[in-house]
């Protein structure tokens, strides 16, 4: 937080705009349904006859969807199994972020923090600020001691467990394991198969016949309107895939797409000045050049480059850069073209190279924290109840619901996401006019989202109908993109920046990468020429402080859990 936030005249103000835009409720009176959670095998019970432990929870709540917290059937599970009694201040998504700052500003915090990590979390800075002053307090011993689901799923998963610990080995917080595995690689290429069967061409497997496709789509009106009105390729601006860029670069380089550093047996370097690079840039050049990738896909927002796949008159689109391609076509039941559109594996370059962009996509962030107003009881009967939330029954009844009402057991024939796991449920939509049900926390409760839960769970196997497609989207992945990222991805998702230099790692990120993009694009359009212009953009990073920045990033690195194996 900013200084400002701490003077006196702030903090009075905060506190009259906490009570204004936040509700305080001590009572659970239950949900819509009376079933209990099935414990999980290693979840611990806390319930007794004693008298229950009062907890004070600050939490993110979706007003929009009349969530509930303080009412919610999940809450009232916990509090039963653990013998807790949830005091809870509750804050609708806008303007969360600010009511938790003062929060915290004012003095007048609670015991625990519950946050939405795409609404709300705390930053790495935050967390060693605020750990290093004694509000936020180290969880290891907590965990150590009542906490095995949560520590199993640290010890299981490199990512998250460097996410959550600091550079001196504390955990002041845990973050959100929403795994997704399709989203782990956002840089795909769907291309329009329809018309590569018309047109009899086979899945492109280097530049050249990726070039060669697109000139086809081009010239040779696979539309059939006698229009040479096809877009052969595009994309846009957005960060979820949809740059054209990474794909056709990591035929060449690898490009992450974010921060263009690479890592090479445990150094950390920047990929956008290597020759490799310019190679990249002078074969995206020559599509450009040719008219083959739309000069929108470098200008454009994801509502224009949707009104280009979905256009009116006829399809003219042959290949769009993407996550998935709901981006850029309709998916619902009924729709004209999404059955067009599939994946292809990365093309292979004149060095033989061919990666995919791989990025961690877990949530970023922390989002449940506890403070020094907790006492005692509160920490372990808080790390009790977390620990539940990562045992698959206790995601389950936190992400799912009620068994029977919000989800099912799986029926004969019904096929898992991941075909290689036994089918565990069903999620049950709600009914057209059915009152919000708020048995379970949704977004608030997502602590182990992982593969197993969402692997597990049923999905049709037609995978061009709207029920199966993220089926559609995890086979993509898994046979054209997982396993083909470079063997050392710099996890950026994942490092610590010293506090102390902070502020000027994200200056000096944003200057690069700015000018690595400024340039891309005036290199691709031929606003500046590679050959006579590339040694002066190379030596334009001097003046933007690379040296420092490659210090600060390889420090964080070498100080992270991911170089301590």
């Amino acid at each position: 937080m900013k200084k400002t936030w701490i003077t006196a005249t702030i903090c009075a103000l905060a506190i009259s705009t906490v009570l204004a835009g936040c509700t305080t409720n001590n009572s659970s009176t239950g949900g819509n349904a009376t079933a209990t959670a099935t414990p999980g095998n290693n979840a611990q019970s806390t319930a007794s006859a004693s008298k229950a432990v009062t907890i004070k929870v600050f939490a993110d709540q979706d007003t929009s969807n009349n969530q509930d917290l303080a009412n919610s059937w999940f809450s009232l599970q916990l509090e039963q199994k653990f013998n807790i009694k949830f005091n809870w201040t509750t804050v609708p998504f806008d303007g969360a972020p600010e009511k938790r700052q003062i929060s915290l500003a004012s003095g007048d915090y609670p015991d625990m923090f519950l946050l939405v990590p795409y609404i709300d979390h705390f930053t790495q800075s935050d967390l060693l600020r605020y750990g290093q002053q004694g509000v936020f307090l180290p969880l290891n011993d907590l965990i150590d001691k009542y906490a095995p689901n949560i520590k199993k799923t640290l010890d299981s998963y490199p990512d998250y467990k460097a996410m959550n610990t600091a550079p001196d080995g504390k955990i002041y917080g845990l973050g959100q394991f929403a795994a997704c595995y399709h989203c782990s690689f956002p840089n795909k290429m769907w291309v329009n198969s329809t018309w590569m069967k018309k047109l009899n061409i086979t899945t492109p497997k280097t530049t050249d016949d990726f070039k060669k496709m697109l000139e086809a789509f081009k010239t040779k009106d696979p539309n059939g309107n006698g229009k040479a009105d096809e877009i052969p390729l595009s994309g846009s601006i957005e960060t979820y895939g949809v740059h054209v860029v990474p794909f056709l670069m990591n035929a060449f380089i690898y490009d992450d797409d974010h921060t263009y550093l690479n890592l090479n047996n445990g150094k950390v370097d920047l990929a956008a000045t290597k020759p490799e690079w310019k190679e990249g840039l002078k074969y995206i050049k020559s599509l450009y050049d040719g008219g083959l990738i739309d000069p929108g896909a470098f200008t454009q927002n994801a509502e224009a480059f949707k009104k280009i796949g979905e256009n009116k008159d006829a399809q003219i689109l042959g290949a769009g850069a993407g996550m998935h391609p709901a981006i850029f076509v309709d998916i619902a039941d009924g729709n004209r073209f999404s059955k067009d559109y599939d994946s292809i594996p990365p093309i292979t370059g004149p060095n033989n190279v061919a990666y995919s962009t791989f990025s961690y996509a877990g949530n970023a962030g922390t989002s449940f924290v506890l403070t020094n107003k907790a006492s005692k009881e509160a920490q372990i009967a808080a790390i009790k109840a977390m620990d539940y939330m990562y045992t698959l029954d206790g995601q389950l009844a936190a992400q799912g619901g009620v068994e029977g009402v919000d989800w099912r057991k799986p029926q004969a024939g019904e096929k898992a996401l991941d075909e290689s796991m036994q089918p565990i449920w069903f999620t049950t939509p709600e009914k057209a006019g059915e009152k919000k049900r708020n048995n379970n926390w949704i977004s608030v409760g997502q602590y182990l989202s992982d593969n197993n839960l969402r692997g597990s769970q049923v999905q049709s196997t037609d995978i061009y109908s709207d029920k199966g497609y993220e089926r559609r989207l995890f086979q993509a992945t898994k046979n054209n993109y997982d396993t083909k990222q470079p063997k050392q991805v710099l996890p950026y998702w994942a490092l610590w920046i010293d506090p102390s230099s902070a502020d000027q790692a994200s200056m000096l990120q944003t200057n690069i990468t700015n000018y690595v993009n400024q340039n891309a694009l005036q290199f691709i359009t031929g606003n500046k020429n590679l050959d006579k212009d590339w040694d002066a953009y190379v030596k334009g990073f001097d003046g933007l402080d690379l040296k420092g920045y490659l210090t600060i990033m390889q420090k964080s690195y070498d100080s992270s859990t991911f170089n301590k194996k």
